[in-house]
């Protein structure tokens, strides 16, 4: 890889019709295929097969691993390539996108809709400092996106779950690099967290 990670979006995956939600299941290996089945609207059966496809297009490109991946849980709940262990990998959906990034150290994305701005939750998750810069922005909404996809970009890439300290997270890790993008035209904003 010529950088320190590959970056997969693929964007509006509300356009994916059923027709092709059914090609895509099809692709899947049984254990894969019988989660997303278990999701109770589409939506989510689509998210959870094409995170999937993601993954296994960026193993093919990256690592030129064709076999479908067989995954561990380590003990945080982040999954790993037990047969790749060299592997480093992550997936993020929403409404919007779909995100997988894969390197060869560790890694964490999450991508999140523009629109889920709420005082009361950004209060509980921004420091003094990021919430006066929130109130002073042009869009807080697309703002508060940014801040707490960098967040939880930051809690996947250490597979540590949710910190006790999201207020401070980003000066807690500020060794760790960030690259958010904004597409607020596409409804959605992306982060991925590296060492």
């Amino acid at each position: 890889m010529e950088k320190d990670y590959k970056l997969y979006v693929l964007e509006n995956p509300a356009s994916i019709t059923s027709d092709e939600l059914e090609r895509a299941l099809a692709l899947l290996p049984d254990w894969r295929r019988e989660q997303a089945l278990r999701f109770k609207h589409e939506r989510g059966r689509i998210e959870c097969a094409f995170s999937y496809l993601l993954l296994c297009q960026a193993l093919r490109e990256c690592f030129g691993i064709a076999a479908q991946p067989r995954f561990s849980i380590g003990q945080h709940g982040k999954p790993f390539l037990p047969d790749h262990p060299q592997v480093q990998f992550n997936l993020s959906h929403c409404r919007t996108a779909i995100a997988c990034v894969v390197s060869d150290r560790p890694v964490g994305v999450d991508v999140e809709r523009v629109g889920r701005f709420k005082d009361s939750l950004a209060r509980y998750v921004l420091n003094d400092h990021e919430y006066a810069q929130l109130l002073a922005a042009p869009n807080p909404d697309l703002l508060f996106t940014r801040f707490w996809t960098q967040k939880e970009a930051i809690v996947k890439l250490t597979g540590r779950g949710i910190d006790d300290d999201l207020k401070n997270l980003l000066f807690t890790y500020k060794d760790v690099t960030l690259h958010t993008e904004e597409h607020p035209q596409q409804g959605y904003v992306l982060t991925v967290a590296f060492e």
